[in-house]
C-alpha cells in the first residue's frame, strides 16, 4: 500500500506544478525544493466557461445543436451534436463528433422538471453526456413510494432519463478527521485564496456556518481562523479567514502525504472524462475521473446544484479538500456515497464559481520568469516535487488571534478598538469552550 501510494504521488508530481495549500491533514509551511521563492499574489478566474476545445465548441454552437463534450480514453475531445452541419464544424476544429437525439436544451429541461417535483432527500441527478441521458439516482434512504413517485416524473419526461438505485447514502463528508476542526465538525482545507489584502482558506460551505472558529488541533489551542461568506445549501463553499491575515510560505503547495507536495498553477472548469486527483485529511490522495457535470444532490441538509460528479472515493473528514489535475485547481469536496474500501461517488463544488461569487483569487505558484499562469489555459508547465521542509506543518495554522487583524469596519460598529477586541475575545473563548466540550471524548 505504501509503495502504491508513492506511485500515485510520483504520478501527481509528474502531472503538475501544483500549489494550493494544504491537504491530507497538513498545511505546507515552506517552499518545496526548487520552487519559486514566492507565490504570485493570485490569479483571477475568467468568468468565461470552458477552457478546452470541446467546451469552446459547445459554447459556440449553442445548446440546441450540442449536448455536452467529454475527453475520450485517448485524450481527444468529443462533442455531442444534433445535426450534420454541427458535426462538420466539430470535425473541422479537430475534435470528434457524436450524433445524439437530445440536445443540451432537452437535458436541462428535464433537470428543471425534476427540480420542480417535490424534493426527495437521498436523490441526485446529473447529465451523462456520453450516453445522452439524465441519470437519476436514489440512495438507500429513499423509500419505495418516493422512488416510485420520482420514476413517474422521469417517465413523463421521456426515455432519456435513466433511473438507478445506489448503495449507501448521499452525505456531506464532515466529521472524523483533521486538519481543521470546530464545533461544526471536522473538515479538510481546500485551496489558499486572497482578495489582495487578506488570505483565506477556501473550503466546503457545509463545514460550518459563518462565525465558526477553526482550530488545527482537537484541544482548541491552535486557532486557524473564522468562517465567513459561506453558501450552503444551494452551493457548497465558504472562506476561512486566517487570524494572521496571511497564509504564509508554501501557500501555493498542496501536501499529498509522506512529505510530498505539488504546486497549483491555475484554475479551470472540469471536463467529463478528465483524470483528476483529490486529497483529504481522512483518506489522503486518491485518483479518479470526472463522470458528469451540473449535478444536483439532495442532501438531508438541503439541495446543492452545479456540482462536478466523479468516481473518486471520499470519506467523512474529506469535506472541503481540493480536487485538481495537471496543476489546475478544479473543485472542493462536497459529499457523496460509498467509501475508499468499496468505492463510491463524490461530488465537488467547482472552484471557478466559488472564486467568482466570493470575489477572491487563487494563490498560485509563479512560472519561470516570475509570471503568473493564465487562468484560461488548461495545461500547466511541468512541475517538480520534493519533501516539504521548514517549520512544523501546524505552524502555518497556529496563528492565534492578533489585534492587528481587527478591521476598520468593525471598529465603527463597535465604537472603539477596545470594545471590539473585548467582544472578539469573548466570542473566541465561548467557541473555544464549546469546542473543548464537543471533542472532550477524544482527549487522552
Amino acid at each position: 500500500m505504501r509503495h502504491a501510494r508513492r506511485r500515485v504521488v510520483r504520478r501527481v508530481t509528474q502531472l503538475a506544478a501544483v500549489g494550493g495549500l494544504l491537504l491530507g491533514g497538513t498545511m505546507v509551511t515552506s517552499a518545496v525544493a526548487s520552487e519559486p521563492p514566492d507565490p504570485s499574489v493570485g490569479v483571477p478566474y475568467s468568468a468565461k466557461p470552458g477552457t478546452g476545445m470541446g467546451t469552446d465548441l459547445v459554447s459556440r454552437l449553442g445548446t440546441s445543436r450540442t449536448a455536452g463534450s467529454w475527453i475520450d480514453s485517448s485524450g481527444r475531445p468529443v462533442v455531442a451534436v444534433t445535426d450534420e452541419k454541427a458535426a462538420a464544424e466539430v470535425k473541422r476544429a479537430g475534435a470528434q463528433a457524436k450524433m445524439v437525439a437530445h440536445s443540451m436544451s432537452d437535458l436541462k429541461s428535464a433537470t428543471s422538471t425534476l427540480r420542480s417535483a417535490p424534493r426527495v432527500s437521498g436523490t441526485s441527478w446529473s447529465l451523462d453526456y456520453q450516453k445522452n441521458q439524465v441519470v437519476v439516482r436514489g440512495d438507500s434512504t429513499v423509500s419505495p413510494s418516493d422512488w416510485s413517485r420520482m420514476t413517474e416524473v422521469a417517465e413523463g419526461i421521456g426515455g432519456f432519463v435513466r433511473m438507478e438505485r445506489t448503495e449507501g447514502t448521499f452525505t456531506t463528508r464532515i466529521n472524523g478527521a483533521e486538519p481543521i476542526l470546530s464545533t461544526a465538525g471536522r473538515c479538510s482545507a481546500g485551496f489558499n485564496v486572497t482578495d489582495g489584502t487578506t488570505d483565506y482558506i477556501l473550503t466546503a460551505g457545509h463545514c460550518g456556518p459563518d462565525g465558526s472558529v477553526w482550530f488545527s488541533d482537537d484541544r482548541g489551542r491552535d486557532q486557524v481562523g473564522t468562517s465567513l461568506k459561506g453558501s450552503f445549501p444551494g452551493d457548497d463553499y465558504s472562506l476561512v479567514k486566517y487570524d494572521s491575515g496571511r497564509a504564509g510560505k508554501g501557500a501555493e503547495v498542496v501536501a499529498v502525504g509522506e512529505g510530498e507536495g505539488v504546486r497549483i498553477t491555475g484554475v479551470a472548469d472540469a471536463e467529463v472524462g478528465e483524470k483528476i486527483f483529490r486529497s483529504g485529511s481522512t483518506s489522503g490522495l486518491r485518483e479518479g475521473e470526472v463522470t458528469a457535470l451540473n449535478a444536483t444532490v439532495n442532501y438531508p441538509e438541503g439541495t446543492v446544484t452545479g456540482l462536478i460528479e466523479t468516481n473518486v472515493c471520499a470519506e467523512p473528514g474529506d469535506s472541503g479538500g481540493p480536487m485538481f489535475a495537471d496543476g489546475i485547481a478544479m473543485g472542493v469536496t462536497s459529499g457523496g456515497s460509498g467509501d475508499c474500501a468499496a468505492g463510491g461517488t463524490t461530488f465537488f463544488q467547482p472552484v471557478t464559481k466559488a472564486l467568482t461569487e466570493l470575489g477572491v483569487k487563487l494563490i498560485v505558484a509563479k512560472q519561470a520568469g516570475g509570471a503568473a499562469p493564465a487562468p484560461s489555459q488548461g495545461a500547466a508547465s511541468p512541475g517538480s516535487s520534493a519533501p516539504v521542509t521548514g517549520e512544523d506543518v501546524s505552524g502555518l495554522l497556529t496563528r492565534v488571534t492578533d489585534p492587528r487583524n481587527v478591521g476598520p469596519g468593525l471598529l465603527v460598529i463597535a465604537g472603539s478598538l477596545l470594545a471590539l477586541v473585548a467582544t472578539r475575545w469573548i466570542r473566541t473563548e465561548q467557541d473555544r469552550r464549546a469546542y473543548r466540550q464537543y471533542y472532550s471524548a477524544t482527549w487522552g
